[in-house]
């Protein structure tokens, strides 16, 4: 790294929605923004989140000199109590409710961080970073964007952001600040991307408002609303049509209902007087005037909407019931939610989504408030972030459109190293950079080919097949005993196999090339896997085991 420059690298939110992390080293020191997680897809069974690859930073932690968390979204601070495993006295630095949340996750994992919050227009010194915060609107309270100043240059940091001009608590994305900091340069942009194939502007959270109450207004029995557990604007809303219809609330989840619960205590929800209600009061109410808050947006499988949609959860949805899910779909996540609209359908319940009515819009700035940011700031450099790759370069051509030059935008991914150096920012290399899967208790220890052998076995299915051989004639003296499971339902379509693996067992012995077990089990897979591939077009996974008399 040349003296003076300005190194940036992400560590996760480059070509995905989530893991959100970017690392800034100046004068040998760290400021790292964000630390969030990323949710499992199908293809990665049994994983319950995944975060930033920390091995880069891992054995320089003592350089780092802050933490700062743009807002409370768990793809932007999820991954915090992993990092703060390696390391508990990082600062944190951030709004009032980030730090809330941060602090109230960080308790579950018995640490308590050092934090220091912040609010916007105010400005923060940590080593040679200097940090100015910017109030930026979002579908979370107190999103901030970050502008770093350095003897390098400037960077600035959107996080996540829009530009509602109506927002529910009347707290907009600070224009004026960014165009400021345009007029005195910023050297390096890095704008939201999530919205950006997206043509013209998000639509207010204010729109929502009557969608709500048209809903309630013709609900006939209880009414189920999914959000995320931070979705605060959503919570107010659902509150607020309540209210409105003479209705009561009940939070469901317990992450719904410590976020929640926070949230009011700093007053960042207004709970009307009497709406709100214990989830056991429910049952002294009739249909007609209960509300259930819950999560389950995203079809997670252990969220209270999903396991209702099972019938695994002590509220019985059934018919006449409405169920109302409030947010937007999460890509990779398509399946399990039309899984739970399905199970919901079944029960007799109204769905209502983003399908069919307004009653969820995008946290993230379209493609026409990004035009916007780009001529206000006017940025040197622009380095687009949170998106999958499509987005990054939806994004990044924005940015040309206005007049960026081409080879000033830079369309990277996670482990890509950025260096500004004289005004100027180019792609100098890249650091190993995976996925660290959190699997139950255990914190990377699960890999690509865990990953894969599971896929098998739950696509394929799992054979095994047991032989007892005597290593001199090659002749088998028991067996070969055949078990499978997830592959037939009856064990005699084996029957067909086991004479093929007799004769290749007794076949070695006569060649006198393999005679070790290990060698015998091989020649067994073949056999078996050349034999299922023939006959069923299928590849399970196979687990030969030879035993010398």
């Amino acid at each position: 790294m040349k003296d003076g420059a300005l190194r940036v690298v992400a560590l996760g939110g480059l070509g995905e929605v989530g893991r959100n992390m970017a690392v800034l080293e100046h004068k040998g020191k760290l400021l790292i923004v964000d630390c969030g997680v990323l949710f499992p897809e199908d293809h990665q069974p049994g994983v319950d989140l995944i975060l930033p690859d920390f091995s880069y930073i891992a054995d320089r932690l003592d350089d780092v000199v802050a933490v700062v968390l743009t807002h409370g979204h768990e793809d932007h601070i999820g991954a915090v109590p992993y990092l703060l495993r390696l390391k508990n006295d990082l600062p944190l630095i951030g709004s009032q409710l980030t730090l809330a949340l941060v602090e109230a996750k960080l308790k579950e994992h018995r640490i308590t961080p050092i934090t220091l919050a912040v609010k916007e227009g105010q400005t923060e010194t940590f080593g040679p970073f200097e940090c100015e915060f910017v109030a930026v609107n979002h579908s979370i309270p107190d999103a901030l964007a970050v502008a770093v100043k350095t003897s390098a240059g400037t960077v600035l940091h959107t996080g996540d952001f829009k530009m509602d001009q109506l927002p529910l608590d009347g707290r907009i994305t600070d224009l004026r600040a960014f165009a400021r900091l345009g007029e005195a340069g910023v050297d390096l942009f890095m704008p939201d991307s999530t919205n950006a194939e997206v043509p013209g502007f998000t639509i207010s959270e204010r729109e929502i408002t009557p969608v709500l109450n048209s809903v309630f207004g013709a609900a006939e029995r209880r009414i189920i609303v999914a959000s995320f557990a931070s979705h605060v604007h959503r919570v107010q809303q659902v509150l607020d049509a309540a209210h409105a219809h003479n209705r009561r609330v009940a939070l469901v989840g317990r992450s719904m209902v410590r976020n929640m619960g926070i949230a009011r205590d700093l007053g960042y929800l207004n709970v009307p007087p009497g709406v709100l209600i214990d989830i056991k009061a429910v049952g002294d109410l009739p249909d007609e005037r209960v509300v259930l808050m819950c999560t389950g947006s995203q079809g997670e499988p252990m969220a209270a909407l999903s396991r209702m949609a099972n019938r695994d959860h002590r509220v019985e949805v059934g018919v006449g019931d409405t169920v109302v899910l409030a947010s937007s779909l999460i890509p990779g996540n398509e399946n399990s939610v039309f899984r739970v609209i399905n199970g919901l359908t079944r029960l007799g319940a109204k769905v209502v989504h983003q399908g069919n009515a307004r009653v969820h819009v995008s946290g993230h700035a379209s493609a026409g408030e990004l035009l916007y940011c780009y001529n206000i700031i006017r940025p040197k450099n622009v380095m687009p972030v949170h998106g999958e790759m499509r987005h990054l370069v939806a994004n990044a051509e924005l940015a040309v459109k206005t007049g960026v030059p081409r080879e000033r935008v830079l369309v990277a991914e996670d482990g890509v190293v950025v260096d500004l150096i004289d005004g100027k920012a180019a792609v100098v290399g890249k650091v190993e950079c995976g996925m660290v899967y959190v699997d139950g208790s255990t914190v990377g220890e699960i890999t690509e080919a865990d990953l894969k052998d599971r896929r098998i076995l739950g696509e394929e299915g799992f054979i095994s097949i047991i032989v007892v051989v005597d290593p001199t004639s090659g002749k088998v003296v028991a067996g070969p005993e055949i078990h499978a499971r997830g592959f037939a339902e009856t064990e005699a379509v084996f029957d067909k196999v086991r004479p093929r693996i007799v004769d290749a067992l007794r076949d070695a012995a006569n060649n006198g090339t393999n005679t070790d077990t290990h060698q015998l089990q091989q020649i067994v897979r073949r056999v078996v896997g050349r034999w299922v591939n023939e006959s069923y077009r299928r590849r399970p996974m196979i687990i030969p085991l030879v035993i010398e008399a």
